[in-house]
């Protein structure tokens, strides 16, 4: 009887030349070694969002223009929407649930590869949580 020798299990073959060992059934964490670029991180808004939420994020949008005005083509559009979706918060009846609904669709597209992407998406996704 031996005890403690096993046999090596063989190498992977040359797949995609990551091996992450055991089961490789789970989403990659880390990847060594390899250039990683334009990857984007989001997050969904689930279940309801209040007025204040939205009313901080839009905050945080403006400045975020504010500061980047100058890189921006379209700040003018940016600041206009903002400035609707004040508005419509701001009603004494319920928001303007097609303007918003708008702005909350067409906001992303306005944003991308932007320098104010992150809080333009957010800011969407916020309006959003608050029509659902």
């Amino acid at each position: 009887m031996v005890v403690g020798r096993r046999r090596p299990e063989p190498d992977p073959g040359h797949g995609s030349g990551i091996s992450i060992g055991g089961n490789n059934n789970a989403p990659l964490q880390n990847v060594v070694g390899q250039n990683i670029s334009n990857i984007h991180q989001s997050a969904s808004v689930q279940g309801a969002v209040d007025i204040e939420a939205v009313r901080g994020l839009l905050a945080a949008f403006r400045a975020d223009v504010d500061r980047n005005a100058a890189d921006l083509q379209n700040a003018t559009v940016l600041r206009a929407m903002a400035d609707t979706v004040d508005t419509s918060l701001a009603t004494s009846d319920a928001p303007q649930v097609g303007t918003l609904r708008g702005i909350a669709q067409a906001l992303p597209a306005l944003v991308v590869g932007t320098a104010v992407q992150q809080g333009g998406e957010a800011l969407a996704n916020a309006i959003g949580g608050l029509l659902s």
